[in-house]
């Protein structure tokens, strides 16, 4: 993809460090709490909707170049977000953080391949190689941690479904990221995300209220860290480096979630998870290097 300039004052690999570092405290609020993951997920959507919209500029809706096929695929955009959330923090409760998220990495692989069928976009031999580096470390980390029980089957079959989901938003927005504003984007997609949970919630009997002031303030925890300053970092981004680059980034979740884990949560960091994390970053800097020198590149050009 040939990468935009950034309106944002950080330099986008900066911005996509913090994304990163933020998404990758999801899942320990998620192994902290004992709400339904559904809940979670709506309330984490829904506050995070709330704060944002005074943040909306509404005047860019009327100037923008949408038209019913662009906001059908924002409402599916809002879907597949939904579903995300829904399937990936569910399979939390059925298997380890280490597990799911070595799952969650495989997003680059099926987004590289979904940008080349939609948006033409071809990957240089290097930046493949830094994304297989990277993807073998996922695989070494995993390898130390395969479940063979029945639940664990079931965490690693939600987190591919929430993976597969989630690729596909991250697509759609690379696809509308040059007709709407990231802000206003983020807005509806969260908002019809949490209808995706509420939907669930209610059908599965689930209360929507009557929850303890701590577990409010772990939903509005999940709001501001992982969703604010981690998804709506990525929507930013998608218009200056695009949801391959973007995806990239969420490699490194799985070792930063892995770390926290240990500190937090106690779980140990086996010898497989150690050798695999060092081999992901060697991967990650590898691709982010080559990456950020096309970018300044591009940037210098546009002066």
């Amino acid at each position: 993809m040939k990468e935009r300039k950034s309106s944002s004052p950080l330099h986008p690999y900066v911005l996509l460090f913090i994304a990163i570092l933020s998404v990758s405290v999801s899942s320990i609020l998620i192994k902290s709490s004992d709400t339904p993951t559904a809940i979670a997920g709506m309330y984490r959507l829904f506050i995070s909707t709330v704060i944002m919209l005074p943040f909306v500029p509404w005047k860019t809706v009327r100037c923008s170049n949408m038209n019913i096929k662009d906001w059908g695929m924002v409402c599916l955009a809002g879907f597949l977000l939904g579903l995300h959330f829904l399937f990936w923090m569910e399979s939390l409760v059925y298997t380890s953080v280490a597990s799911s998220m070595v799952i969650l990495a495989l997003q680059p692989l099926f987004v590289m391949i979904g940008s080349y069928f939609l948006f033409r976009e071809r990957s240089g031999m290097l930046s493949v190689l830094c994304l297989v580096t990277a993807l073998l470390g996922s695989v070494i980390i995993a390898w130390g941690d395969i479940g063979v029980s029945r639940e664990a089957l079931i965490g690693d079959g939600l987190s591919l479904i929430g993976t597969i989901m989630v690729s596909a938003y991250m697509l759609a927005g690379q696809k509308l990221s040059r007709k709407i504003d990231a802000n206003l984007y983020s807005v509806i997609v969260f908002f019809l995300g949490g209808i995706v949970l509420l939907i669930f919630s209610m059908l599965h009997g689930f209360s929507l209220t009557g929850y303890e002031s701590s577990d409010w303030m772990y939903f509005l925890l999940l709001a501001i860290i992982p969703t604010i300053f981690g998804q709506y970092i990525f929507n930013r981004l998608l218009k200056s480096i695009g949801a391959t680059t973007v995806s990239v980034g969420i490699i490194g979740e799985p070792v930063l979630a892995i770390m926290l884990a240990y500190l937090f949560l106690g779980e140990t960091i086996s010898v497989f998870q150690f050798v695999g994390g060092l081999i992901t970053l060697l991967g990650m800097l590898m691709y982010f290097w080559r990456q950020s020198l096309q970018y300044t590149t591009a940037e210098r050009l546009t002066h």
